[in-house]
């Protein structure tokens, strides 16, 4: 019986080194490698990102740029309209804007001065309704409530007065003035203790505001109140002479 023929190891081709597949997780690579590697699957990736948010940043600043020249153009409207006329149309072509706001403002204190109270008090609900907050919406506010008044509006428009007064985060000037018209209404009326009262406040709140002098002139003219009389068949009190002792 023969003995099987030992086959023998098969002949491997070229290096029969063992290798081993190279990724990024292989410790021995360089930082460079890696870095290869990573562009190789996400380069495409990385570039269309960054090229949206390139875009981005140019749209945006076009964006800005495009509302810093409307701003500027709104700007050279508003100067020229030096009429009541230009006033209203440029109102009207930018409602709800600051400017537009301040022009409603002007052609408020026209109509209140010309006595035209109903127009005067549409113009000033426009302005504060655009200037919201701000000196200027204080000043609105305050003539809204003068406008009131003018048009026979009084107990509406004093209680706007004293509201103006009371609220410690409306412009000085503008509280200083309310409480001046509160006292000058208050003189119209006889109430001489209001008199008082809001004028004491218009020193209070500004001592050196020029309503002051207007409120001190009301009070300096107040009727002097006449001494209580005894009542009739009284006998008036004796009051002797101290003898120092």
């Amino acid at each position: 019986m023969t003995t099987p023929a030992t086959p023998s190891a098969p002949k491997s081709s070229g290096d029969n080194r063992n290798f081993v597949a190279v990724d990024e997780n292989y410790i021995a690579l360089t930082f460079e490698d890696r870095l290869r590697i990573f562009w190789k699957k996400n380069g495409k990736s990385v570039v269309a990102l960054v090229v949206v948010v390139l875009l981005a940043i140019l749209a945006k600043g076009a964006w800005d740029y495009s509302l810093a020249q409307k701003e500027v153009e709104i700007g050279r409207d508003y100067a020229a309209a030096t009429t009541s006329a230009q006033l209203k149309a440029f109102a009207s072509a930018h409602p709800g804007h600051t400017l537009a706001g301040i022009a409603r403002l002007q052609l408020a204190d026209e109509d209140y001065a010309a006595g035209r109270s109903t127009e005067a008090i549409y113009g000033y609900e426009d302005a504060v309704s655009a200037l919201k907050t701000g000196p200027l919406a204080s000043r609105a506010r305050l003539g809204l409530a003068m406008a009131k008044i003018q048009g026979g509006k009084t107990a509406e428009g004093e209680a706007s007065l004293k509201q103006l007064l009371a609220d410690t985060t409306e412009a000085k000037a503008t509280r200083v003035e309310a409480a001046y018209q509160l006292a000058s209404l208050a003189n119209v009326a006889g109430r001489a203790d209001d008199v008082k009262k809001y004028s004491d406040q218009v020193m209070a709140i500004d001592p050196a505001s020029p309503w002051l002098q207007r409120a001190l002139m009301l009070r300096a003219n107040l009727p002097i109140a006449a001494p209580a009389t005894a009542p009739k068949g009284a006998t008036p009190a004796v009051i002797f002479p101290s003898t120092g002792k």
